[in-house]
């Protein structure tokens, strides 16, 4: 059953439950944030900065009522497959792997329970992650040899993405190359100079625009975590729908559009692709 608590003084999330939860291991109270087990006026977030006014009822320890996509989700889309690679188009709002809060309603044990024979359990691993709320190519390999075999060729992968923005880059096309810097506390990229950021470089090109929202693709030549969303709201176009880094909405507008690799046994380059669904082009208007 949900705590619920009721805040006495303008604040933020994180800062607020870690001064209510004083009695719990700060790593925990970050997991049940991550985790969707934290509400804040009936309303589930994840957002650690979330504006907190006098009055407002935040709850710790809700249920993450799985949505009705997941529910009725029987068959993920595989896209390709063979005895080494298996890539799948992942809907939004599912999980690429468990996480601590949440070990069955992800991409990989729906995908492991789809290719049950019998009792035998296909074995997979997977060589990249989308976030939960980005849609789109994901890989999977049949054994770890076999991913790390596909890893070591990773930096000559084409990784695409069709982005929708908040607001229309200066620049129809363009690259931002500014490091990225992960703060561990609050699950959020840094963007610029630091002794601990990594390189990380994103070129983007508009493709189409109304007065408040840009369609983009975009090409990451570095995989960090949140390197769209972060270097898209460095801009000053954050994604839409993205609530850790511009403005909470019901969908995120991002989406793994092409993925090509090179294949870990064949060595042959192997080039996926997958549009996007119609409700995401419906974020442009």
């Amino acid at each position: 059953m949900a705590e619920k608590f009721t805040v006495t003084q303008e604040t933020t999330l994180l800062p607020y439950l870690f001064s209510t939860l004083s009695a719990w291991p700060k790593k925990t109270v970050k997991q049940r944030l991550q985790g969707r087990s934290v509400a804040v006026n009936g309303t589930v977030t994840t957002q650690h900065d979330a504006s907190l006014h006098i009055g407002d009822v935040v709850e710790v320890g809700v249920v993450n009522k799985v949505s009705s996509q997941e529910k009725t989700l029987e068959k993920l889309h595989i896209l390709y497959q063979d005895r080494e690679v298996i890539a799948i188009n992942k809907p939004a709002g599912l999980l690429s792997v468990s996480t601590a809060s949440e070990n069955k309603n992800h991409a990989l044990a729906l995908l492991r329970n789809q290719l049950l024979r019998g009792k035998s359990q296909v074995k997979l691993w997977p060589v990249h992650r989308l976030d939960r709320d980005t849609s789109g190519i994901l890989l999977f390999a049949t054994s770890k040899e076999l991913r790390e075999a596909v890893m070591d060729n990773w930096s000559k992968s084409e990784k695409v993405y069709l982005a929708i923005t908040e607001g229309t880059p200066k620049e129809a096309n363009g690259s931002i190359n500014e490091p990225l810097r992960l703060d561990e506390k609050l699950y959020h990229m840094h963007v610029g100079k630091h002794k601990d950021a990594k390189p990380a470089l994103t070129h983007y090109r508009v493709i189409k625009n109304t007065t408040t929202r840009s369609l983009l693709e975009v090409n990451i030549e570095t995989g960090r975590q949140h390197q769209i969303r972060a270097h898209m709201a460095w801009l000053g176009c954050p994604i839409v729908g993205d609530e850790r880094y511009g403005t909470k909405g019901d969908k995120m507008g991002l989406h793994a559009m092409r993925l090509k690799f090179v294949h870990p046994v064949t060595k042959k380059e192997i080039c996926l692709e997958v549009d996007a669904p119609k409700e995401f082009y419906g974020l442009l208007d």
